[in-house]
């Protein structure tokens, strides 16, 4: 029986994906074997020693101390594209609201409730109504900053809608390269992305080469008509430098999905209260792709969508299955298969991959090794942890 922790409320459509007879779900355990959680702000004193594996039902894992994870041995998983169509549609509402005089106009109309002659009413708003006048999107030239799987559907969208779609992504993978859409222009630099967009929606992750890379000198390159789109992560952009640029008016609009101090309450900025991924359907996407994910590493040590383990899968075998996590040096896995020869264990199958410090092994075994196999496994200097798994 597998002790799963919850540290946020996880959509029943999840955590129904793991059978109740295999896992005990609870949102307090002393010794829990994987842990399940959205935004809570994760510390390495609630990860106990019993932890296996973590798993955050959203996309980014700034709440959770992912490199002291690692060092322990424990996967990280997310669930990249199980928000993005939620997301995707917030910004084409970004966008029209950063276009349009709605929101003034709606604020307007609220004024007109003491008014009881009709007619007068609809008077006064033809008069009035030109005040809030806007553009349209269609034609226009939309830059998208991140074309993974948030960004690529925008730049769909945006194609959609009429636009000339322009993208930026020194790190565009291969997957993502088949989502795109050809008519999507790859952009060389991200300079030139902001010289030439009247649109800019960004789709990062908070890295050391992001953080801070909406700075001055990249908003003194765009168009003084930009209107700039934030609903990946607060952090890749400087609120002071957007401040200035919107004040010296080389920034026309801020769209953001990150109020913050000096940003609330401007004419020129619009702000959401962090509801990018607020929708039952995303919760729920969410929810069965980290179960999903938490289940096949507890059952069969397959990774899929770590953020700090390489991804790999085995197809299971007969015999039993050695999962084993050690520091990326060579020799390590040698010494390994060593141990299993020395003991008379015939290797089945097996597949080794690495990930920057890391590498993690599945090794599959016609009979279950003895503990001693396993304790002089354990020994090998290298090596993090190593699990069996019936």
């Amino acid at each position: 029986m597998f002790k799963v922790l919850t540290r946020n409320q996880i959509s029943v459509k999840g955590l129904d994906r793991l059978p109740r007879q295999q896992y005990e779900i609870a949102s307090e355990f002393s010794s829990p074997d994987a842990i399940l959680l959205r935004s809570h702000k994760l510390t390495m004193e609630e990860v106990s020693p019993s932890v296996m594996a973590i798993a955050r039902a959203g996309a980014g894992v700034n709440n959770i101390p992912v490199a002291d994870c690692t060092s322990r041995g424990i996967p990280v998983f997310n669930t990249p594209g199980a928000n993005a169509n939620a997301v995707k549609e917030l910004v084409i509402a970004g966008m029209t609201l950063g276009s349009r005089g709605i929101l003034n106009g709606m604020d307007y109309v609220n004024t007109l409730g003491d008014m009881t002659d009709g007619a007068e009413m609809s008077k006064l708003l033809e008069k009035e109504k030109k005040r809030f006048k806007g553009q349209e999107l269609m034609g226009k030239t939309l830059g998208v900053v991140g074309l993974g799987a948030i960004g690529s559907l925008v730049a769909r969208a945006g194609l959609d809608l009429g636009m000339d779609v322009i993208g930026y992504d020194p790190a565009l993978s291969v997957d993502a390269a088949w989502r795109l859409p050809s008519s999507v222009r790859r952009m060389e630099n991200i300079a030139s992305l902001f010289a030439r967009a009247d649109y800019i929606s960004l789709h990062l992750p908070v890295l050391d080469a992001t953080r801070g890379l909406v700075n001055a000198e990249l908003l003194s390159n765009c168009k003084p008509t930009l209107k700039l789109l934030n609903f990946a992560r607060e952090e890749i952009v400087d609120n002071a430098a957007i401040i200035e640029a919107l004040d010296a008016g080389r920034l026309e609009r801020y769209i953001a999905d990150f109020p913050a101090p000096g940003l609330i309450g401007r004419d020129d900025v619009i702000l959401m209260p962090h509801i990018g991924a607020s929708t039952d359907e995303a919760e729920e996407n969410c929810a069965i792709m980290a179960a999903e994910q938490l289940r096949d590493f507890l059952e069969n040590g397959n990774i899929k969508n770590s953020v700090n383990f390489p991804a790999l899968a085995l197809e299971r075998s007969e015999g039993t299955r050695i999962a084993i996590s050690n520091n990326n040096v060579p020799k390590i896995l040698g010494h390994v298969l060593s141990a299993l020869a020395d003991a008379d264990l015939n290797v089945i199958d097996m597949l080794n991959k690495s990930r920057d410090d890391v590498a993690y092994n599945l090794i599959d075994v016609a009979v279950a090794p003895s503990d001693d196999v396993i304790a002089r496994i354990r020994g090998i200097e290298g090596v993090i942890n190593v699990r069996v798994i019936a």
